[in-house]
């Protein structure tokens, strides 16, 4: 290699410079090509941060193949003045005139008498500066020694740049993806607490090593969700989050300020993040217990502590604010530019999960306004209800039920199911349920009930159709009860025995809202104590399981399996049975369970005292 020519030397530098991924790895590649000019008996090179922080010296004597290496941090307050410009400066000096309080190459430089110290200072960085220089003797062309080392000093320079634009690209490229999945993990779910969950995980550690947000409520900022690269830091997070008063009166400051802030050093005095000796102290020392412990660096990291604050907007009002806490060195932090990218996607997925809670409390409020709140109850029998919203969009659904008592001491049970979802669906729903409950309570019976229903919607000229079933328990002296039952294209209900077996009433009719003048039969059958009738609408019967079966093709076998439990039991059983049976399907799932109990035998008739009992919904 010493036999090369500088101009071969300089096409094989260029060619490692391409290669390279740390600016370090062309040393040899210029050490040696340097020190093979004639005249040249030292190489050395320096790397400072800031004007005066030394980081490192590299040095190669000639005649020897192993260079000397100084790994320091040290402070040389005199070389601030070497500090360059913007472009590389080239200077002789005679050894015998460098300060050892400034050069830290005069120490190595001194060993050849009468030598002339030709150096190059560049700036590598907006975060320092770097040497190349080398010592000659006076058998050197210091004119071509000087080119030598503006051409190597313009290999490094690209060389660093290009690592620096290889280094932003892959990592524009990686917040790229990122962010791409932060948006999918947040999208995935409507839950409010749990996107905020994800917000925070998702950050740690790609992002920075911990993560605090906050939700913005009316009385103020309110902690939802921290997370840290170490399990103790973690639950400090948690605390400062919930109760410190700095981080509070920070956020509150912060207000509608869109802008990300970076806070660092004498900017978090007084803070939980503050760094200083005693908190470092306090980290190493409970490292593995958690008491106490600092949401600073995990292990020995001792990279200053900087956090940063981002505002969450979407639709133009603030949701929160998520902040983010870093242990790592400068050249990791993100920029602000990503940072508001983050904080925008999380934002409005928040917003979303926001909007959607209060559209949730919004169609549950009206689905509950169009439900019973109680149902009536007597030592007679046992009734129990429930209702679940199949439609992952929370439209109102169309499915309803109502337990009436009426003049003659019998009971009405009714359910319906008006097609469709939405407020047109909401608004026939609650026009059928008070009219049917009307007519019942004033004593009409079932079949007449339904064709007066069907001539309302007739006259209100109903774009929607609906299906119904009436059935009436009236007691009777022998202990039994009679079971009228009327329906109006509804799924037929099914009665289970006392003995097990399970039948299925026989029922008939067609749909209200359809035809005009439409008149509805009855059908009589009697049942015994502890026969038990069971109402319910078609998201029941049609949950579908992945291989195609209805949950109706073992709906008799479920509900004979419950013939020993009370009504709420079997309401309640029979629905998440059909919930978990159903791979497809979407449907509201009503059911409305009177279980019969019976009445002595000789005993009065006349309407008993009725209770309110709150029912599912």
């Amino acid at each position: 290699m010493v036999d090369d020519t500088w101009s071969s030397a300089l096409h094989r530098l260029w060619q490692a410079a391409s290669r390279a991924e740390e600016v370090s790895a062309l040393a040899d590649d210029v050490y040696a090509p340097l020190l093979a000019t004639p005249g040249v008996h030292l190489v050395v090179g320096t790397r400072w941060e800031d004007p005066q922080i030394l980081r490192y010296m590299r040095a190669l004597r000639a005649g020897s193949d192993s260079p000397v290496i100084t790994a320091t941090a040290r402070s040389v307050p005199e070389a601030a003045v070497r500090e360059p410009g913007d472009e590389p400066v080239v200077t002789r000096i005679p050894v015998a005139g460098l300060d050892d309080a400034g050069w830290p190459e005069a120490e190595l430089l001194r060993r050849t008498p009468g030598a002339t110290f030709v150096v190059c200072t560049f700036r590598l960085d907006h975060r320092g500066w770097a040497s190349l220089g080398v010592g000659v003797d006076a058998s050197a062309d210091v004119a071509a020694v000087e080119g030598r080392l503006a051409q190597a000093v313009d290999v490094i320079v690209a060389c660093h740049t290009g690592i620096i634009q290889r280094g932003r690209e892959a990592r524009r490229g990686a917040d790229d993806a990122l962010l791409a999945e932060a948006s999918l993990q947040m999208d995935s779910s409507l839950d409010v607490e749990e996107t905020l969950r994800r917000v925070a995980r998702i950050a740690v550690p790609a992002v920075a090593e911990g993560a605090l947000v906050h939700l913005l409520r009316s009385e103020g900022p309110e902690f939802v969700a921290a997370t840290h690269v170490s399990v103790q830091h973690r639950r400090a997070l948690e605390e400062i989050g919930r109760e410190n008063p700095w981080l509070a009166a920070l956020l509150a400051r912060r207000g509608e300020d869109e802008d990300t802030v970076f806070l660092s050093g004498p900017e978090l005095d007084g803070s939980p993040f503050a760094d200083t000796a005693e908190a470092t102290e306090a980290t190493e020392a409970t490292e593995g217990d958690g008491d106490g412990a600092r949401p600073g660096a995990a292990g020995g990291d001792r990279h200053s502590t900087v956090i940063s604050v981002s505002t969450l907007r979407a639709r133009d009002r603030v949701v929160g604010s998520i902040t983010f806490v870093y242990q790592r060195p400068e050249a990791r932090l993100p920029d602000k530019a990503f940072l508001r990218s983050l904080a925008t996607r999380a934002a409005l997925s928040i917003d979303n999960a926001l909007l959607y809670e209060l559209r949730r409390h919004a169609v549950l409020s009206l689905q509950e306004h169009l439900l019973p709140s109680q149902l009536p109850v007597t030592d007679q029998w046992d009734l129990s209800a429930s209702y679940e919203v199949g439609d992952p969009m929370l439209d109102v659904g169309g499915d309803f039920y109502d337990a009436v008592p009426r003049p003659d001491g019998s009971i009405a049970l009714l359910i319906g199911d008006v097609c469709g979802r939405g407020a047109e669906a909401a608004a026939l729903t609650g026009l059928a349920r008070h009219t049917l409950r009307t007519l019942l309570e004033q004593g009409t019976d079932p079949g007449t009930a339904l064709s007066r229903l069907n001539r309302a919607l007739r006259q209100e000229r109903a774009s929607r159709f609906l299906t119904a079933v009436v059935a009436t328990l009236a007691p009777r002296a022998d202990g039994t009860a009679l079971l009228t039952t009327c329906s109006a294209g509804h799924p037929s209900p099914l009665v289970l025995r006392s003995d097990g077996t399970v039948s299925e009433v026989l029922t008939g009719g067609l749909l209200l809202g359809v035809l005009d003048d439409v008149s509805y039969e009855s059908h009589e059958e009697h049942i015994g104590p502890g026969d038990t009738v069971v109402l319910f609408t078609d998201g029941l019967t049609e949950s579908r399981e992945a291989g195609g079966a209805f949950f109706e093709s073992i709906l008799p076998v479920r509900l004979a399996a419950l013939r020993d439990f009370d009504a709420a039991h079997i309401a309640e059983s029979l629905t998440q049975q059909a919930k978990a049976y159903r791979a497809s399907g979407q449907d509201d799932i009503a059911l409305l369970v009177a279980r019969w109990t019976g009445v002595p035998p000789g005993a009065d008739l006349l309407p008993h005292p009725l209770q309110l009992v709150r029912t599912a919904r």
